[in-house]
């Protein structure tokens, strides 16, 4: 997370090629529209700014009309983990900066070459690439650290700091970009450039809420990536070295606000994570996932357009809580697809 500028039912089309992607093709033009200018400034996280409340509508069809006139954001979707079907959406192809959600993908990516118990020693070049204004959570030159400590540095405080050390530990920063572009075309999120690892903001750099949902989709299953994306409080680094020895740590808390309640949010019942990320050129963005029964519902958030940093968990919660009414009341409108999986 960084702070710097830098309806009608769907069908699918199979298209063939080198790997076979379903693709969300909405039928309702407003579905696929170009979104809404962005707002000429940002409003950073938990500025006193007025948020609207937004309250979900009635379930069914009737409510996911109505969703788009509540909905703020530039683009959104809501989409059934287990079976990927997408119940509904707005502007779910729109190109749009990430912000730290792109961390999903890095995670999603490097996890099985970097486990938790790796160790690195710190060095001057691996931070010297952090952007200025990027969110830390405090990673110091010279000192060693497992890889669990910075994931968890990554996943709760969004810690681009966290993230160049685990990029060198992944072959570098470029070697990571490549592997990150790499995975999500195996995937099925062709409408993913990835020009940063931590989604620190660079011209040419997008993603869309149909892919994030996706990627969130198979991060989910991933028993790392699902277990660090649902931490909510943890101590960085970890109170021990590697030879058990202690070592001086600190608490830290999952700046995903529906995880932890915080800033007057409340707990999302069932939540299970994922990522939030901001910054000036995206706005506040989210991949959130929550799980009631045996049925998981993730949605993605870009950008709202009312409210101050908080709406878009507002959002979130409003578009979980019509899909869980929602489900089985509604024709899908498509299906998030893994070819590469």
């Amino acid at each position: 997370m960084t702070v710097t500028s830098a309806s009608a039912a769907a069908s699918c089309r199979v298209v063939t090629g080198a790997v076979a992607v379903l693709l969300l093709l909405p039928a309702s033009p407003a579905l696929l529209a170009t979104p809404a200018a962005a707002s000429s400034s940002a409003t950073s996280e938990g500025a006193s700014e007025g948020a609207s409340e937004v309250t979900a509508p009635l379930a069914g069809a009737a409510g996911r009309a109505a969703l788009t006139r509540k909905v703020s954001a530039r683009a959104w979707i809501v989409a059934d983990a287990r079976t990927g079907s997408v119940i509904a959406a707005h502007n779910p192809h729109a190109k749009l900066p990430p912000a730290s959600t792109l961390k999903a993908l890095f995670a999603l990516t490097a996890l099985p070459r970097v486990p938790g118990k790796s160790l690195r020693k710190v060095s001057k070049k691996d931070l010297a690439g952090v952007g200025s204004g990027s969110s830390v959570v405090g990673v110091k030159a010279g000192r060693t650290y497992r890889a669990a400590d910075l994931w968890r540095g990554t996943f709760l405080r969004s810690g681009n700091d966290a993230v160049h050390v685990l990029a060198a530990m992944n072959g570098g920063w470029k070697s990571s970009v490549t592997q990150m572009q790499a995975k999500a075309r195996a995937l099925g999120a062709r409408n993913t450039r990835v020009v940063t690892a931590d989604g620190y903001d660079a011209p040419g750099q997008y993603s869309t809420a149909y892919d994030l949902a996706l990627i969130g989709r198979a991060g989910l299953k991933n028993s790392q990536f699902a277990q660090y994306a649902a931490t909510a409080n943890s101590r960085f680094p970890s109170s021990t070295r590697a030879d058990g020895s202690h070592i001086s740590s600190y608490p830290i808390q999952n700046t995903n606000r529906l995880l932890t309640g915080a800033n007057g949010i409340g707990r999302y019942r069932g939540m299970v994570g994922i990522k939030n990320g901001y910054t000036s050129k995206a706005g506040n963005t989210l991949i959130a996932a929550a799980r009631r029964g045996n049925r998981t519902l993730i949605v993605t958030v870009l950008n709202p357009q009312q409210g101050n940093g908080l709406t878009v968990y507002r959002e979130a919660r409003a578009l979980l809580d019509w899909g869980f009414k929602s489900v089985g009341h509604v024709k899908s409108l498509g299906t998030l697809n893994q070819p590469g999986r």
